[in-house]
């Protein structure tokens, strides 16, 4: 991250986001122990803005979400590394996304940007929603480098 000023931005734009209840986590590990002990949470999984500039704007749409959710959501913002982590565990296919969590379990995703008119009803549906198996088989799928012969 020292090396990429978007990172480093981004990073930064989560911590001022503090006071309005984002709380920034670099460590997967972390996330998941916070999502242990929380009701329901949600967790902002960000991507390199270069690649997905949409992870800008999900940092300044996810207080003003929580804002329509008074004390029901807990939220989380992970940087890139431990968003993918976690993506790869939930079976999140594009970044950024919202992850909604309970009690450590999985509830639902928002992958992507949605308008503001689909968001909060579509965040109401997941908090009614009971927690559920994620998405996938749970095995990350990677290439190898060799070749079957």
């Amino acid at each position: 991250m020292a090396d990429n000023p978007d990172l480093q931005g981004l990073a930064g734009l989560i911590e001022r986001q503090r006071a309005r209840g984002l709380e920034s986590c670099a460590d997967a590990g972390v996330l998941l122990d916070k999502a242990a002990a929380a009701a329901d949470l949600v967790a902002l999984l960000t991507d390199d803005p270069a690649r997905s500039p949409e992870s800008w704007d999900m940092a300044v749409i996810l207080p003003e979400l929580l804002r329509d959710f008074p004390g029901r959501l807990t939220a989380v913002a992970l940087l890139p590394d431990a968003a993918r982590e976690v993506a790869r565990r939930f079976g999140v296919g594009r970044l950024p996304s919202l992850l909604f969590l309970r009690g450590g379990h999985y509830v639902g995703v928002l992958e992507g940007v949605y308008d503001w008119a689909m968001l909060a009803p579509a965040v109401e549906r997941l908090l009614a929603t009971p927690p559920s198996r994620p998405p996938g088989i749970g095995i990350p799928v990677t290439a190898s480098p060799t070749s079957c012969r």
